[in-house]
């Protein structure tokens, strides 16, 4: 591989700003100084007035691949991800066939592989009745970055409420368990309260912060009961927090937890204006819980911000509320929506990389990555925070074409991504050649 400099960068990273050279040889990180010669680089970048970050970790998203790439796929969102600065992702495995087995499993990390822009790594998929199959992923903890069980259902169906299966996975498990955590039974009866229920802004009604909390709760209860590790995806009620503690580091935490971006920008009252294009599950809901969830996030209750991107086509969403599916398109997205709270003073930069750079690999124990440090996989983002970004049909890399972003302009832009040392993206030109690599884990 060529060796790169990247100059007079603002590095960001482990809570600091420095202005530092790169070197990058071999798809690693071989060098960060105050001063580097240039003589004998293949390519230098100049990032006067550019900030450097860690690429971003993505530790929730739906490629849709294999079964449903009508929607998308691997190739594509991966592209869309890289050129939104996210350089890994961990995938969901309720796709069709959903991952239930070893096997199934193996091969979407057979089709990223010939496929994948970023790097990857997927999750086992849990039933009702396949927990021996689950439990054979224990002998691989290094290659899989964990075990994804849907507490409510969601898209796939794949809805797990046998207090048996979920007992021995929870006692039994060696690698993280993610949970989607809703109540089934109180969202079925919230259903019977609004049988005349024909727009998105009944969703928060029916899948409520009751439905969340119940849910969330039980999963936590069973952790602490096995000592298990837990992490709790898209948070989305205040209710939750309490749940949470901000009294140990993260490297301590046995249970973490995960906030999504359109749970931090979107409200309720934004559904009068994106209906069903911002139907997603768990709901997005009343404004109070968006303010609860950003002091949370400031405070490490919660501790890594994600997308939970789930892409549907145009034509599903255009359907009545009820049969329009749940799941919106973010990763494109997310780093750029973030930049724009750290421009209005939400959030300081060096805390956007600590939660979505730093804290996913850490909560995961991914090897390498996350880090601008010296001998770590050069995953990196350049940011011009002046220059910005107007979300366009013909910018857009999603399969689905569409963004609820759409004719938004955020203040700031992607410059370059590099994903093991390789420019897979610059200056809105996304390359050909396929560079991501399979995540390894440090257990």
């Amino acid at each position: 591989m060529a060796s790169m400099i990247i100059k007079n960068a603002t590095v960001v990273n482990e809570g600091q700003k420095k202005v530092q050279d790169v070197c990058i040889r071999e798809g690693r990180i071989d060098q960060i100084s105050d001063s580097l010669s240039v003589g004998a680089a293949d390519r230098v970048i100049e990032a006067e007035g550019l900030f450097l970050l860690p690429g971003v970790i993505d530790d929730q998203v739906h490629f849709r691949e294999p079964g449903l790439t009508h929607k998308a796929c691997i190739a594509t969102e991966s592209r869309a991800a890289v050129a939104g600065g996210t350089t890994s992702f961990m995938e969901m495995p309720n796709t069709n066939p959903p991952a239930l087995t070893q096997e199934l499993l193996e091969e979407k990390y057979q089709i990223a592989a010939r496929s994948s822009a970023a790097n990857y790594s997927f999750f086992m998929g849990v039933s009702n009745d396949n927990a021996e199959e689950v439990l054979r992923t224990n002998d691989r903890k290094r290659d899989v970055c964990g075990i994804k069980i849907f507490m409510g259902s969601s898209t796939g169906n794949m809805l797990v409420d046998n207090y048996v299966t979920l007992n021995k996975i929870f006692s039994e498990a060696e690698l993280l368990i993610a949970t989607h955590c809703e109540d089934e039974k109180i969202i079925a009866a919230n259903k019977l309260r609004y049988p005349g229920a024909d727009n998105a802004s009944f969703h928060p009604l029916i899948r409520d912060t009751e439905a969340c909390f119940s849910s969330s709760f039980s999963a936590i209860q069973l952790a602490k009961q096995h000592n298990t590790r837990l992490h709790v995806l898209h948070i989305s009620t205040a209710r939750e927090l309490q749940l949470f503690t901000n009294m140990l580091p993260l490297a301590d935490k046995r249970i973490t937890s995960e906030v999504c971006v359109h749970h931090l920008h979107f409200t309720a009252s934004d559904y009068e204006g994106l209906g069903n294009l911002i139907k997603c599950n768990p709901a997005i809901k009343a404004a109070e819980n968006r303010d609860a969830l950003w002091e949370a996030l400031l405070d490490d209750r919660l501790d890594i911000i994600a997308t939970d991107h789930a892409p549907h086509t145009w034509d599903e969403k255009q359907q009545p509320y009820a049969q329009a599916p749940a799941g919106v398109p973010l990763v494109q997205h997310s780093l750029l929506l973030m930049l724009e709270y750290v421009k209005q003073g939400k959030i300081s930069l060096e805390k956007l990389v600590e939660k979505m750079s730093h804290a996913p690999a850490l909560c995961f124990n991914i090897l390498d990555r996350g880090f601008i440090r010296e001998g770590y996989f050069a995953d990196l983002v350049l940011v011009d925070p002046e220059r910005t970004t107007t979300v366009a049909k013909d910018n857009i890399h999603y399969r689905c074409g569409w963004s609820p972003f759409e004719g938004h302009s955020f203040p700031a832009s992607i410059r370059y991504t590099l994903v093991n040392g390789d420019i897979v993206y610059e200056d809105g030109q996304l390359k050909e050649q396929v560079r991501g690599m399979r995540l390894k884990f440090d257990r």
